[in-house]
């Protein structure tokens, strides 16, 4: 059987000042940008070297950059509290709170920001995406 989602490649972030944008991320993510052309930038980061790009603003489909809008994606973090310290002591604002969503048992917690360029970054911890890193790293 064919795998139609084979898995996470490049998430984009638009940025009306991409200078601005590029030290801001590359202050809080504590890297440069792998890959520089002009209008576009992008991390590799975590575990399997995901892409974070951060694209001009001025080279957005028409109306996406007028409202917060399309789909929340989250990146695992190791610590929730500090990594959300982090963002908003570097000028984001809080979109959600912190928020354990699997009932209490802390499986699932998540929470996220609006970055200063109006894009909505999600922070979580996740139970299943350390035991996947576990079982990869068991094989190694």
């Amino acid at each position: 059987m064919e795998t139609i989602l084979r898995g996470l490649t490049t998430v984009s972030f638009y940025a009306s000042n991409l200078e601005e944008a590029k030290k801001w991320y590359t202050n809080f993510l504590n890297i440069e940008p792998y890959f520089s052309a002009p209008g576009y930038v992008e991390f590799r980061i975590g575990d399997y070297q995901h892409e974070l790009g951060i694209i001009d603003s001025q080279y957005a489909p028409e109306g996406a950059t007028e409202r917060t809008g399309g789909a929340l994606i989250y990146w695992h973090v190791d610590h929730l509290q500090k990594t959300l310290d982090k963002l908003l002591s570097s000028g984001a604002e809080l979109y959600q709170p912190i928020i354990d969503r699997s009932g209490g048992k802390g499986d699932f917690v998540t929470a996220s920001v609006v970055d200063p360029f109006g894009n909505i970054l999600g922070i979580m911890t996740n139970r299943h995406y350390v035991e996947i890193i576990k079982l990869r790293n068991s094989f190694l």
